[in-house]
């Protein structure tokens, strides 16, 4: 099984501490964001690892190796440019079988079992696990119609389902990306609808936090250290 993680960006939000880190290696108790990464899928059967790195490179490689200390094969494909979130992907060889694709700085309890599982059940050219987000806002929200007020709704609370950042894909999508060009994995998905490709959508219900600030930072390291079991199965 097959996994690409993407480990290229600077992480500017949370600086300065990534200006001497990459992000996947920014610690939460005693290991980083990218170890829990690695330690999950490896859990749930991925064997064959990708990283798609760039910003700090070398830094992931010394920190990573070939991947046996996690029970995994790792290897890295290297931009030199910024290509985007899906645009590393044009660069990694042999993609020939489907392939999990994720951020290395997200703290998630998503069973990537059942996620594989309903991609094949399916028959998807891509998958996209989504989390149910809660937006709270705190005015009185006026809906109106040619200036008339027609409702008030005081501090309203709205829910959406948002990307996880977590993908399955088929290698056919590597169709789809121009190599060498800078592209968003959001761009590859609306590409894909607009060719009707089937895209699954795979309801995630859990704890998801993308650690892009400094206070999703601070959670994610109280909530580790409180549910450290939940994030670690088997270890």
């Amino acid at each position: 099984m097959r996994a690409i993680i993407l480990a290229g960006g600077k992480g500017t939000r949370l600086a300065p501490y990534t200006t001497v880190l990459p992000k996947p290696l920014m610690p939460i108790g005693d290991m980083s964001i990218l170890e829990v990464v690695l330690r999950q899928i490896a859990y749930h059967g991925f064997n064959d690892v990708t990283l798609a790195v760039g910003y700090h490179a070398e830094l992931l490689m010394a920190y990573c190796g070939d991947g046996s200390k996690f029970g995994l094969k790792i290897s890295y494909s290297r931009e030199e440019k910024p290509l985007g979130t899906a645009g590393p992907l044009g660069l990694i060889q042999n993609l020939t079988e489907p392939f999990l694709v994720m951020n290395g700085d997200l703290l998630t309890t998503i069973d990537y079992s059942a996620l594989w599982q309903s991609h094949h059940q399916r028959g998807a050219i891509a998958t996209l696990a989504a989390y149910q987000r809660e937006i709270k806002i705190d005015l009185g929200v006026i809906q109106s119609q040619e200036n008339w007020v027609t409702d008030y709704v005081e501090k309203p609370s709205y829910h959406f389902s948002v990307s996880t950042g977590i993908y399955i894909f088929e290698p056919s999508i590597l169709g789809y990306i121009p190599p060498g060009e800078h592209l968003d994995l959001p761009e590859l998905i609306l590409k894909l609808i607009k060719e009707q490709k089937r895209v699954n959508l795979y309801p995630f219900i859990g704890y998801w936090l993308d650690i892009g600030r400094h206070d999703d930072y601070e959670t994610a390291m109280q909530t580790f250290s409180e549910n450290r079991q939940a994030f670690l199965p088997g270890c």
